[in-house]
């Protein structure tokens, strides 16, 4: 449990070691202007140096407490700093009940001794006796399925780099590798359903999305393919034999201009989701202006 919690924080600090949020301070630039009402702080939010100095903090944080952590003299001041750092991104960001989470699961750091304080604290007073598990005890078929379980916990937040083209904007092999609040993202996406005839049907999606799932369908290329066989079903339903669902779709992340996301003349029932490298997808071109 320790190493998996040790490598959430190293690997998104690992993720932030990139131009968008090191030199351009993206998305913390977005967001922090928004947080100008905070007491005390507040004023400090809409500068952009703000945001620069919390970028680099945030990437230091991730990528060293959990040595901090792990060592016993720097325990105490790296749970100071957890708690810290995740009660702010609880007001500052409203990420749910991952910040609370987090500094619960990283009392597991601190030794048995500690834990039966907080227990006796509590009312519960049965002792609790530290265990230790040598490699000794281990059967090989546990280790091989040890050994297996770390390998597949470090290698599936790479899994991005098998794919061309900026995983930021393609975002296959994203999820499930603690890219955590790198990006502000965006998108319009307008579908057609065109029947055997030739008929567009231009899908108005507040009819069948909250806008909750209108805007993660709009920048996410798996929700699209999703979105167009449900709209399939739902045509055929009302007796509309569709051939194809396409889509116009526009898409900006962390400032930059908006552009064209997915190739408007594809037909996206024609696909299943899948490993496969979408291709239909368009290449992400960084223009001038935006570098």
């Amino acid at each position: 449990i320790k190493f998996q919690l040790m490598l959430v924080y190293f690997l998104a600090g690992l993720a932030k070691l990139n131009a968008d949020w090191l030199l351009n301070a993206m998305p913390l630039a977005i967001w922090l202007p928004a947080q100008d009402q905070l007491p005390i702080i507040g004023w400090l939010m809409p500068y952009k140096a703000t945001a620069v100095v919390l970028s680099w903090a945030g990437a230091l944080y991730d990528l060293f407490i959990p040595l901090l952590l792990i060592i016993k003299p720097t325990r105490w001041l790296a749970y100071i700093a957890v708690i810290v750092f995740h009660v702010l991104t609880y007001v500052m960001f409203q990420i749910g009940m991952f910040p609370f989470i987090m500094m619960g699961a990283t009392l597991i750091f601190f030794s048995a001794g500690f834990h039966q304080k907080v227990h006796a604290f509590f009312g519960f007073h049965q002792k609790i006796e530290p265990v230790s598990y040598g490699s000794e005890r281990l059967s090989y078929p546990l280790k091989i399925a040890l050994a297996a379980f770390v390998a597949f916990q470090i290698l599936i937040p790479f899994r991005h780099v098998l794919y061309p083209g900026n995983p930021f904007w393609h975002e296959q092999g994203y999820r499930f590798g603690w890219r955590v609040m790198l990006m502000e993202k965006a998108g319009y996406a307008q579908f057609k359903v065109q029947d055997t005839r030739g008929n567009v049907i231009e899908v108005d999606n507040t009819d069948f999305l909250t806008p909750g799932q209108e805007k993660m369908m709009s920048t996410q290329a798996d929700f699209m393919l999703q979105y167009a066989d449900f709209l399939k079903a739902h045509y055929a339903k009302k007796g509309v034999a569709a051939a194809a669902v396409k889509a116009d779709v526009y898409v900006t992340f962390n400032g930059r201009a908006s552009r064209r996301f997915i190739d408007g003349d594809f037909d996206l029932t024609s696909v299943r989701d899948g490993f496969e490298n979408k291709t239909w997808i368009l290449p992400f071109t960084e223009t001038t202006s935006e570098i």
